[in-house]
């Protein structure tokens, strides 16, 4: 089976999926962290790998910019190709003073800003909320690996660019640690399909301190987040 964006067959995608936003991303954890790599998509340039991590199957995809571009892929991948674990592995704006560049964040839950959850007509609020069990096994892979991270909720926001550029320490003030653009589609998608999902984030900029890491950090020097998510397959 293909879908409008997926050229893989059924069989070539692993049960568990790391969903860079950055399809250069994929290439490089395809790349430096997997063995007997083959690559099932291509289309739009939105890379896919299939590879083993210590002798187990894990894919690797990026999922593109926002609530829109991940909610497809991550429905796909889920209701097309068998997808069990879907763990996002990208960067992130710290939001808290203790966060510093490299820190990394484990989401408990994301808040937003979007309208995502609008199609399920929910008669409230809807919080998006982490896998318990994925959660628990990547802070005990991290704990292991003496990784240190951090555990709590982020905002995952529709606005790169806001009219309103202080309206982040709104969302500080209430506890949120950090701002993505993807978590509250992929929690809403995986839950709403009682499948398994986590956000594991580095930081790559402080709206707090004003410091930023370069592009080319953000796509290969994110080692540490790697780890904990393939340990995870």
């Amino acid at each position: 089976m293909s879908t409008p964006h997926n050229s893989a067959v059924m069989g070539q995608i692993a049960e568990t999926v790391l969903l860079p936003g950055d399809p250069l991303r994929a290439k490089f954890i395809a790349e430096n962290f997997l063995e007997n790599v083959e690559q099932f998509n291509g289309v739009r340039n939105m890379f896919g790998f299939t590879g083993t991590y210590k002798g187990k199957k894990v894919s690797v995809m990026g999922t593109g910019m926002g609530c829109p571009s991940i909610g497809i892929y991550s429905y796909e991948l889920i209701h097309m190709y068998g997808v069990k674990n879907l763990i996002r592995v990208g960067s992130c704006g710290a939001y808290h003073p203790d966060l510093n560049l490299y820190d990394i964040i484990l989401a408990i839950g994301a808040s937003t800003d979007s309208n995502y959850a609008y199609q399920f007509e929910l008669p409230g609020i809807y919080s998006a909320t982490a896998s318990w069990d994925l959660l628990s096994k990547a802070k005990k892979a991290a704990d292991d690996n003496n990784i240190k991270t951090v555990v709590g909720n982020i905002v995952t926001s529709d606005l790169f660019y806001s009219d309103n550029p202080d309206n982040w320490r709104k969302w500080a003030k209430m506890g949120c640690l950090a701002v993505e653009m993807e978590t509250y589609a992929l929690y809403c998608i995986a839950n709403r399909a009682g499948v398994n999902a986590l956000t594991i984030l580095t930081v790559s900029d402080s709206l707090v301190h004003k410091t930023e890491t370069t592009p080319d950090q953000r796509e290969k020097g994110f080692k540490d987040m790697m780890k904990i998510a393939l340990e995870l397959a």
